[in-house]
């Protein structure tokens, strides 16, 4: 397992759509691998390939319940509305106000390429969005309500 380079916003890899996998290979096994690795390290709570510089339409993404792998993700469906902040790991030390579905589902394959549907309210609805965004070129400053800020970790203003 490897920690890989968390590529920031600028570089022209996060603004191009990746390509479907069609089998699973031991290189695309390690990648995801090394994608939960990174997505920890970080602290992070998802991961997008192409944010380690691999453009395939691999997602990683752990809320707290342990670790989804979604290999070909397409959102089915989606209701509801939440606004909060969001961040991303391609933008350190920055986060923004941004409204995205309260409710969300998606289809994708999982490890052994089998189909899955998941579904996913609050937390877990606004990181399939941001990480699916991720596959095709789109960053969620884009979506930013207002101004990016600072990150505040707790201190005193």
């Amino acid at each position: 397992m490897a920690i890989r380079k968390i590529r920031e916003m600028g570089d022209d890899v996060l603004a191009k759509s990746c390509k479907e996998v069609t089998k699973m290979t031991l290189r695309t096994q390690i990648l995801i691998n090394d994608m939960l690795d990174t997505m920890y390290e970080a602290m992070g709570v998802g991961l997008a390939a192409p944010q380690v510089g691999v453009l395939k339409r691999i997602v990683v993404i752990d809320v707290g319940d342990g670790p989804l792998i979604l290999i070909n993700p397409e959102i089915l469906e989606t209701s509801g509305e939440q606004t909060g902040e969001e961040g991303c790991l391609s933008v350190p030390g920055k986060s923004g106000t941004v409204t995205r579905p309260n409710y969300v589902k998606v289809k994708a394959l999982n490890e052994e390429m089998e189909e899955v549907v998941l579904e996913g309210e609050g937390l877990l609805a606004r990181a399939f969005c941001h990480e699916i965004d991720h596959l095709d070129g789109k960053m969620y400053v884009e979506l930013v309500e207002g101004e990016l800020h600072d990150v505040n970790y707790g201190e005193d203003d």
